[in-house]
C-alpha cells in the first residue's frame, strides 16, 4: 500500500510580482486627468457621447486602481484561514468592474434612446476637439498598460477597456464632425450606443471569465476528460478519478487527482512522470496527487468480481466526475 501526497510550491501564484505598478500608475494618471476635462466639456457641449466616454473612462480608472490593489494583496503571504492568501482579490475586482460596466451601459442606453427621440442641441466643434485629444490620451494609456504584466485578469481587462475607449472616442469624433457639418444632432446619441455596445462586450467578458474562476471551472484550453484519458495512457497507470482542474486566480492553474497504479509499480516514478506531463503539456505546476496501488478482488469479496479498487477499502464510494481507465469497460472492469 502506498499513498503519495505531492504539493508543488515552486511556482508563482496569482498576479505576478513582475506587474509594473509604475506603468499602471502612468495610465491611471492620464485617464483620470482627461476624464475630469471630458466631464466639463461634455456638460458645456451638451454631448451625451462625451459624457458616456467619461463614464467609460471612470470604469477604466477604477479597474486600474483595483488591479493595483490586487497586486498589493496578492503579494501578501498565505496564512491562517486564507490558505491561498488573497490571490482572488483580482477576480473580485474584475467581476465588480464588469458589473459596473453593465450598469453604466444600461443607464447610457436609456439616455441615448431618450435623445434619439428628442435630440438636444450639441456643440459639434467641442465634441470633435475633445474626442481627438481623447484618442491621443487613450493611445498613450494603452501603450503604458501594455508595458505592465497582462497575465492578470484585471490588468488585461484594463487594457481592453482602454482599447474600447479608443474606439469610442473615434466614434464620438465622427459624431461630432457629423453634427458640425450637417447639424444632425442624433449622431451624438448613435455614437453613444456604439460606446454602449463596447461596454457591454467588455463587461460580459469580465463577468464571464471571473465567474468561471469562482465556479472552479477548468481554464480555457484544458479539457479535463481529454486530460484524464491522456494520464491513463501512461504505462503503469490503471485509473484516474476525482480529477479536478481549476484556477486559483487568472493564469494560476491547480490540479488534484486520485491515481491508481498497477501493483508493484513505482509510485514515486509514476507521480513524477505525471507531474512532468502536466507541467510540459499543460503548464500546470500546482498539483496534488494521491497515488495508490490497485488490485482486482475476487468474486467472494465483491458483487462485481472485476471491480478495480484501491488498497484502502471504501476509499472512493462516490468518485467526483468521470472515472478514466487504461482499458475499456468491456474488458470487465467496473466503476470505482
Amino acid at each position: 500500500m502506498a499513498h503519495e501526497h505531492e504539493h508543488d510550491h515552486t511556482h508563482g501564484h496569482g498576479v505576478s510580482v513582475d506587474a509594473d505598478r509604475r506603468w499602471l500608475t502612468v495610465a491611471l494618471t492620464l485617464i483620470a486627468g482627461f476624464m475630469a476635462v471630458e466631464v466639463v466639456v461634455g456638460l458645456l457641449a451638451n454631448s451625451l457621447a462625451l459624457l458616456s466616454d467619461a463614464a467609460h473612462m471612470l470604469t477604466d480608472a477604477a479597474s486600474i486602481v483595483l488591479a493595483l490593489g490586487a497586486i498589493r494583496l496578492a503579494a501578501r503571504p498565505a496564512r491562517g484561514k486564507y490558505t491561498y492568501g488573497y490571490k482572488r482579490a483580482e477576480i473580485l475586482s474584475a467581476q465588480a468592474n464588469g458589473i459596473t460596466l453593465l450598469v453604466l451601459a444600461g443607464w447610457l442606453t436609456y439616455e441615448a434612446v431618450r435623445r434619439l427621440l428628442q435630440p438636444p442641441e450639441v456643440t459639434g466643434g467641442l465634441v470633435v476637439v475633445t474626442a481627438l485629444v481623447g484618442i491621443v490620451i487613450n493611445i498613450a494609456a494603452a501603450w503604458a498598460i501594455s508595458k505592465a504584466n497582462r497575465s492578470s485578469l484585471n490588468v488585461e481587462g484594463a487594457f481592453q477597456h482602454v482599447l474600447n475607449d479608443l474606439y469610442g472616442f473615434i466614434a464620438t469624433a465622427v459624431a461630432g464632425f457629423v453634427v458640425l457639418v450637417t447639424g444632425f444632432a442624433r449622431a451624438d446619441a448613435i455614437a453613444t450606443l456604439i460606446v454602449v455596445a463596447l461596454m457591454i462586450k467588455a463587461g460580459l467578458g469580465l463577468v464571464r471569465e471571473s465567474g468561471r474562476i469562482f465556479l472552479e471551472a477548468a481554464p480555457a484550453g484544458v479539457d479535463p476528460d481529454a486530460l484524464g484519458h491522456r494520464l491513463v495512457e501512461i504505462d503503469g497507470v490503471d485509473e484516474v478519478h476525482d480529477l479536478h482542474v481549476w484556477q486559483i486566480t487568472s493564469g494560476d492553474i491547480a490540479l488534484s487527482a486520485h491515481v491508481l497504479v498497477q501493483a508493484g509499480a513505482d509510485c514515486h516514478g509514476l507521480r513524477q512522470r505525471i507531474e512532468r506531463l502536466l507541467d510540459h503539456g499543460y503548464g500546470i505546476t500546482h498539483t496534488t496527487l494521491q497515488v495508490d496501488h490497485s488490485h482486482v478482488v475476487d468474486a467472494a469479496a465483491a458483487a462485481d468480481p472485476q471491480r478495480l479498487l484501491p488498497v484502502l477499502d471504501d476509499h472512493c464510494d462516490d468518485a467526483h466526475g468521470p472515472v478514466h481507465r487504461d482499458r475499456p469497460a468491456s474488458a470487465g472492469i467496473g466503476a470505482s
